[in-house]
C-alpha cells in the first residue's frame, strides 16, 4: 500500500469517526418517526399474546373445546407465522420493505375480523391461521426496515423498538382482558380478539408517511431516491453522502458488480441457494448465530409462560378470573419496564452483556419458579407466601427476557446478514423462531400434565443454561458497527485477496 492510499484510508476512517461522534449527540427525529411507525406493526403480535391468554379461558367455556384444541388454537398462530416469515424475505426483496409492512397489517386485519366474528371453533382457527401469516411478515420486516434506516450508534435502540411494542401490545391485551372480563361469555372474547383490527388499520394508514429503505433502493439501482431518503434520516448532507457511498460499495460487492440501474431487475434470486446449499464459512457462522438466538428465544418458553400464566396460577390456587388477569397485568408492567431499560442502554453496554445477563437471570428465575410450583403441588393449604414467590419468579423471568433475548433477538437477526442476504436470511431465522414458539405453545400444557408445571420450569431453566453457553461462544459483539462492517466479524481471521474489504473494516 503506497503513501497516498494509506493517507486516503486514514482520512476515510477519520471521517467515519466524525460521523459516529456526531450521531451520539442526538437522534434524527425523522429516523425515530420511521422506526416507531415500522415497529408499531409488532404491537399486533403482542396484543394477540396478551389478549389470548385471558380470552382462551372464555373460549374454552363458551365453545366447549378441549385442552388439546386450546393448545392448537393458541399455537396455530405461531406455527403459521413461520409461513409469513419465510415468505416475507422474498416479498420484501421484490416489492420493497415499506409495502411489506402494509401487507403484514392488512393480513392481520383480515385474521382479527375472522376471529371476532367466528361462530365456531373451525372458523376461529381459520382466523388465527390468517393472523399468524400477518404476524410472520411483521416480525421480520419491522426490525429489518428499522436497521436499514438507522445510524450505527443508535441502531440497537431503534431496532429494539419492535420488542417494546410487542410488550406494549401484551400489556394492552392484559388490560383489555381485565376490562372486558365482566361481559357475557359469548361477547367478551369476541371483542377481545376483534379489537386487534383497530391497530392494524392505523398501521396500514400510518405507513404511508414512511420512505422506502435506502439500502433496498440502492440494490434496485435507484441511488438518487436512496440519497433523498438518507438526507432525511441523516443530520447533514455530507453524512448522507458518506452513508450512501458505504451502502453502494457493499451492494456492489454483494451483487457482484458496481451498483447501477442494471440491478433494477434483482428480486432476491439465488439467495436461498447461497444460504442453504452452498454457504461460505462466514455465511455459515452468521446462519448459526441467527438461527441459534431465535431458537433459544422461544425454547426459553417465554411465549408459552405468558399464554398459559393464568393456567399456571389457577393450578397454584388462584381461582378468581379477575385476580388471574390482575397477575397478568403485574407481569405485563414488569416486562414493559425492563424492555424500555434494555432499549435505552443497548447501544451503551452492547448486545452480549445484556444478552448474557438476561439468560442467566432467566435460568435462575425459572429454577425458583419450578421449586415454588413443586412446593404448591404437594401443599394442600396453598400458602400465600409460596404463591407470591411464584408471582415474583414469573415477573423476574419475563423481566430478564425483556432485558436480553426479547429485544436483542430482533436487533441481532436484522444486523448480521450482508445486504443481499439480509431480508431472506432474517426471514429464515425468524421462521425458526415461530416454529419453536408454535411447538412450545402447542405442547406446554400436555408436557406439563405429564411432568407437572414445576418439572416444565426446571426443563426451561436447563435450556437457558445451554443458551447462555451458546451466546458466549458464538455471538460476537456488534455494538457501534455499521451494517456493512458487521459482516467482517464473521469472516476468517486470515482472510486475504478478495476479502480486503473485510480486513479494512476490522482495522477501522
Amino acid at each position: 500500500m503506497d503513501a497516498n492510499e494509506m493517507e486516503s484510508q486514514q482520512q476515510k476512517a477519520a471521517g467515519e469517526d466524525d460521523f459516529r461522534l456526531t450521531s451520539t449527540a442526538g437522534l434524527n427525529k425523522f429516523t425515530l418517526l420511521c422506526a416507531l411507525l415500522a415497529s408499531t406493526n409488532s404491537i399486533l403480535l403482542g396484543y394477540d399474546i396478551g389478549v389470548m391468554s385471558g380470552a382462551v379461558l372464555f373460549i374454552k367455556e363458551n365453545l366447549k373445546i378441549t385442552s388439546v384444541q386450546v393448545e392448537i388454537l393458541v399455537g396455530s398462530l405461531n406455527v403459521l407465522s413461520l409461513v409469513g416469515s419465510l415468505a416475507s424475505g422474498k416479498t420484501s426483496d421484490y416489492i420493497g420493505r415499506r409495502y411489506t409492512i402494509v401487507l403484514a397489517a392488512a393480513t392481520f386485519l383480515v385474521g382479527a375480523l375472522l376471529m371476532g366474528f367466528a361462530p365456531s371453533f373451525p372458523l376461529l382457527l381459520a382466523g388465527r391461521i390468517v393472523a399468524g401469516i400477518g404476524v410472520g411478515y411483521s416480525l421480520m420486516i419491522a426490525p429489518l426496515y428499522t436497521a436499514e434506516i438507522s445510524p450505527a450508534m443508535k441502531r440497537g435502540f431503534l431496532t429494539s423498538l419492535p420488542e417494546v411494542f410487542i410488550v406494549s401490545g401484551i400489556l394492552l391485551g392484559y388490560i383489555v382482558n381485565f376490562s372486558l372480563s365482566g361481559l357475557p361469555e359469548n361477547l367478551n372474547w369476541r371483542l377481545m380478539l376483534g379489537l386487534a383490527a383497530v391497530p392494524a388499520i392505523a398501521i396500514g394508514i400510518g405507513v404511508t408517511a414512511m420512505p422506502e429503505s435506502p439500502r433496498w433502493l440502492v440494490m434496485k439501482g435507484r441511488t438518487h431516491e436512496a440519497k433523498r431518503v438518507l438526507i432525511k434520516v441523516s443530520d447533514t448532507v455530507q453524512e448522507a453522502e458518506f452513508r450512501l457511498s458505504e451502502i453502494t460499495k457493499a451492494a456492489a460487492m454483494d451483487l457482484g458488480e458496481a451498483t447501477s440501474s442494471n440491478h433494477s431487475d434483482w428480486r432476491g434470486q439465488g439467495v436461498w441457494k447461497e444460504l442453504l446449499l452452498n454457504p461460505s464459512k462466514p455465511v455459515c457462522r452468521i446462519i448459526i448465530a441467527a438461527i441459534g438466538i431465535n431458537f433459544f428465544m422461544q425454547a426459553s418458553g417465554n411465549d408459552a409462560v405468558i399464554y398459559y400464566c393464568p393456567e399456571v396460577f389457577k393450578d397454584a390456587g388462584i381461582q378468581d378470573k379477575r385476580q388471574l388477569f390482575g397477575v397478568n397485568v403485574i407481569m405485563g408492567v414488569a416486562k414493559a419496564t425492563f424492555v424500555l431499560i434494555s432499549a435505552v442502554y443497548l447501544d451503551r453496554f452492547g448486545r452480549r452483556p445484556l444478552l448474557l445477563l438476561g439468560s442467566i437471570g432467566m435460568a435462575v428465575s425459572l429454577a425458583v419458579l419450578g421449586m415454588g410450583s413443586k412446593f404448591l403441588q404437594h401443599s394442600e393449604t396453598k400458602p400465600l407466601w409460596a404463591i407470591i414467590v411464584c408471582i415474583i419468579a414469573v415477573c423476574a423471568d419475563v423481566s430478564f427476557f425483556s432485558i436480553g433475548l426479547g429485544p436483542i433477538t430482533w436487533v441481532y437477526s436484522s444486523e448480521i446478514f450482508p445486504l443481499r442476504l439480509r431480508a431472506q436470511g432474517t426471514g429464515l431465522a425468524i421462521s425458526v423462531n415461530r416454529l419453536v414458539s408454535g411447538v412450545m405453545s402447542m405442547t406446554f400444557l400436555t408436557i406439563s400434565e405429564k411432568i407437572t408445571f414445576g418439572g416444565m420450569f426446571f426443563v426451561l431453566s436447563g435450556i437457558m443454561v445451554v443458551a447462555t453457553l451458546f451466546f458466549y461462544f458464538f455471538l460476537p459483539e456488534t455494538k457501534n458497527k455499521s451494517l456493512e462492517e458487521v459482516w467482517a466479524l464473521f469472516e476468517d481471521k486470515d482472510t486475504t485477496g478478495d476479502d480486503q474489504r473485510g480486513m479494512h473494516m476490522r482495522e477501522t
